[in-house]
């Protein structure tokens, strides 16, 4: 288990910078359409410009737009001692600075970390799930985020929500921007081959942004579900905590977090929209079904 997590941090470090690499390329390629379509490569040096200025503002910040976005508000140390007090003690088991706690006001019962890496990391829990669980189930679901934390899932997860989102709406933009733009009488023309060509680029780059930013979120999410889960159980010493947690969750009758998105939705414990079980749905979920991580957890 120590190995494996240790092979986790090091493949989760690599592939956030990966991710980092992919977008700016993916972006300096929507730029480049742009220039194309109107006659400036003025725009595509903007573009790889902003590409490279929005992912160092990702990299350092993006945790803060997250929990703002999601509506998430510092934890009061006295109001919800327990869960501060159970945040600062598994830090201290887990080897790790302790995280920021933070609170969302909501009644589904659901939690998520994130952060750029231990030093600079926060666990938020909705009141619902506050509510809902005991000391012991509590401290199940803070070991399983504290593992998200420990293993640098938290960098990769966040850099998914902040920049495939962008790539969606720029890729968004571009193909209502070439669908209505009309070319100006005075517009120099271009060769009937290549302009075929950076057409259905574009258009193919536009409709698959939105399926790319999925699948991103769906590899940095399913498996790393199950690792936590166990890392849970490994840095509590109690598969009991854990498991009533998510038989909790799982009969959770308003699931819905009404701040979450899409773009969030893979950072959170359990799904934060509403149950569906049309096969095509759990198919892009981003999270494996919640009987199958309890059934794992009771075969450890």
């Amino acid at each position: 288990m120590t190995r494996l997590m240790f092979e986790e941090i090091e493949k989760n470090k690599r592939n956030s910078w990966i991710l980092i690499s992919l977008f700016i390329i993916v972006i300096s390629l929507i730029g480049l359409l742009f220039s194309y379509f109107y006659d400036s490569y003025t725009i595509l040096l903007v573009v790889i410009f902003f590409s490279i200025f929005y992912s160092v503002i990702a990299y350092n910040s993006g945790d803060s737009m997250i929990l703002s976005m999601l509506g998430a508000k510092e934890a009061d140390k006295i109001k919800y001692a327990s869960f501060v007090n159970s945040v600062e003690g598994l830090s201290i088991a887990a080897g790790i600075p302790s995280p920021k706690a933070y609170v969302i006001e909501d009644s589904a019962l659901n939690a998520f970390a994130t952060g750029k890496e231990p030093s600079k990391a926060s666990i938020t829990v909705t009141t619902g799930l506050l509510n809902a669980l005991n000391r012991e189930e509590l401290e199940g679901v803070i070991a399983h985020e504290m593992s998200h934390i420990k293993n640098y899932d938290i960098r990769l997860m966040m850099l998914a929500v902040v920049l495939a989102g962008l790539v969606t709406l720029l890729s968004d933009f571009f193909l209502r921007s070439f669908l209505y733009r009309k070319k100006s009488s005075s517009s120099k023309s271009k060769g009937g081959g290549i302009e075929v060509i950076f057409i259905l680029a574009g258009l193919v780059l536009a409709i698959l942004s939105p399926l790319i930013g999925k699948l991103i979120q769906l590899a940095v999410s399913r498996q790393r579900e199950y690792l936590a889960d166990a890392n849970s159980v490994v840095l509590t010493r109690n598969p009991t905590g854990i498991i009533n947690a998510l038989k909790k969750i799982s009969m959770d009758p308003d699931p819905l977090v009404d701040s979450a998105n899409k773009a969030t939705a893979h950072l959170f414990i359990s799904s934060p929209f509403r149950k569906n079980t049309n096969a095509i749905n759990n198919l892009f979920s981003t999270h494996p079904p919640i009987e199958d991580r309890i059934k794992r957890l009771q075969e450890m």
